[in-house]
């Protein structure tokens, strides 16, 4: 069952809301995808602990406005989460981490990112490939401008201020046997 149809029967996604179809959902899912998911939730979550803050993954639903929902890897709230009246659909979301591989629906991908960024909730969204060791980050500047950060080398360290913690790439990509990036971009710290 997919996370996006378990969603549905438990009640908190309407059956009408957009969704990729189910070949997507396997392909963008899967081992490096579970195993880049848990080492990031537990290093964000260790660095946390014990703030007003929580988080969910995999299966905590976004609200990205006009009807439409994305069901991110990780979502953290700082305070008080708000949800949709009858539903578990987080309309509060403060930073979210989507693990995605490069070959799966990159419109829809493009449509979800624009989403994210248009919640005025969100400060910090984390694009963490699974096909490759690259991490694109965007930090809320002002209502109009993302600072776009780029971490694709194992030392590199993405800082998430929002959160006040710091992710080194090597904790996110540990155990898992992804090829480096083939572009040559640095990341700013």
């Amino acid at each position: 069952m997919t996370e996006m149809s378990a969603a549905v029967q438990r009640g908190n996604v309407s059956e009408n809301l957009k969704h990729r179809p189910l070949q997507q959902q396997k392909a963008s899912g899967g081992r490096w995808n579970s195993l880049i998911a848990t080492n990031t939730a537990i290093a964000i979550g260790s660095r946390v602990h014990g703030s007003k803050s929580e988080i969910y993954v995999n299966g905590m639903c976004v609200e990205l406005g006009k009807g439409s929902v994305s069901c991110p890897s990780i979502v953290v709230v700082n305070g008080e989460p708000k949800f949709q009246e009858g539903r578990e659909v987080l309309q509060n979301p403060t930073v979210v981490v989507e693990v995605i591989a490069n070959d799966v629906d990159p419109l829809g991908r493009a449509e979800r990112l624009e989403g994210y960024l248009a919640l005025p909730s969100i400060k910090e969204c984390l694009l963490v490939r699974s096909d490759q060791m690259r991490i694109e980050h965007y930090v809320r500047q002002n209502a109009k401008q993302w600072l776009y950060k780029i971490y694709d080398e194992r030392d590199d360290v993405a800082s998430i201020d929002t959160l006040n913690c710091k992710v080194s790439v090597a904790e996110i990509y540990a155990k898992v046997d992804v090829r480096t990036s083939g572009l040559n971009s640095r990341a700013i710290n």
